[in-house]
């Protein structure tokens, strides 16, 4: 079951990695419900995660999420410590805070540009996250770290990246700051003013080639052969003057 579990883990990191661009080290956001039950199920997620994910991995988590826990008292206590070894993610929520949930997916907006993984058991959470194209989704079910399936959401993008129809915004930007270095976007301007139309063909070209007939060279067979017929006719009839001459 376990190599089946890290088939699956393996399969869907080559999916996010291929088509969103996901690298080293894999930037996970947690939630207090994900502390929470890693505390009850005793998973180590620090030790345990970067095995599961095949790669180096950055826990993090926002100060939203630490308020939270800390509002909710000594019942969450034991996930507040966990949440507390992470590395914080700033948010625009400094001076009012939110809930954790609305505070993480504010983190993956505008296309998820970071490549956070957000690791939750909030399934109000989980299906939000699902309608975000490119947002990796952790969760805990019976004492295991699951990486679920790509979203129907990220299907049909990457569907589209693959006709053609839809390019990141993100990629946009980097095409043309590319151009822009390497001085390629001036070169193009500068190709486009200079292309001249396409003119019509050239008139001489068109005209059809004159071909020599056979009818056109049977005339000058003709000559040849009756310049040949006089010049006989005229040797014989000089040899026949030449001979009645002898004879007189």
């Amino acid at each position: 079951m376990k190599v089946k579990r890290q088939k699956h883990a393996k399969k869907n990191m080559g999916f996010y990695k291929h088509n969103f661009h996901f690298r080293e080290p894999f930037q996970v956001l947690l939630d207090g419900t994900f502390c929470q039950a890693a505390l009850r199920n005793k998973i180590q997620i620090r030790e345990q995660l970067p095995g599961y994910l095949g790669g180096a991995t950055q826990l993090c988590t926002t100060r939203c999420v630490l308020k939270e826990l800390e509002s909710l008292g000594k019942a969450l206590y034991g996930a507040k410590l966990i949440a507390q070894r992470f590395q914080l993610r700033s948010c625009s929520h400094h001076k009012d805070p939110v809930s954790g949930s609305a505070c993480l997916l504010s983190m993956i907006e505008e296309g998820n540009p970071h490549h956070f993984f957000i690791a939750t058991q909030d399934q109000e959470l989980a299906n939000k996250v699902k309608k975000k194209a490119g947002v990796p989704l952790l969760f805990i079910i019976q004492n295991t770290m699951v990486l679920d399936k790509p979203s129907t959401k990220s299907l049909a993008f990457v569907q589209k990246l693959q006709m053609n129809e839809l390019v990141p915004e993100h990629q946009k930007q980097s095409i043309v700051q590319l151009k822009e270095k390497e001085g390629l976007a001036k070169q193009e301007g500068e190709k486009r003013r200079k292309r001249k139309r396409a003119g019509g063909p050239n008139p001489l070209s068109c005209l059809k080639k004159k071909k020599k007939t056979q009818e056109g060279q049977e005339p000058s067979a003709e000559k040849k052969k009756r310049r040949k017929r006089k010049r006989i006719r005229v040797k014989a009839e000089a040899v026949q003057s030449v001979q009645k001459s002898e004879e007189e």
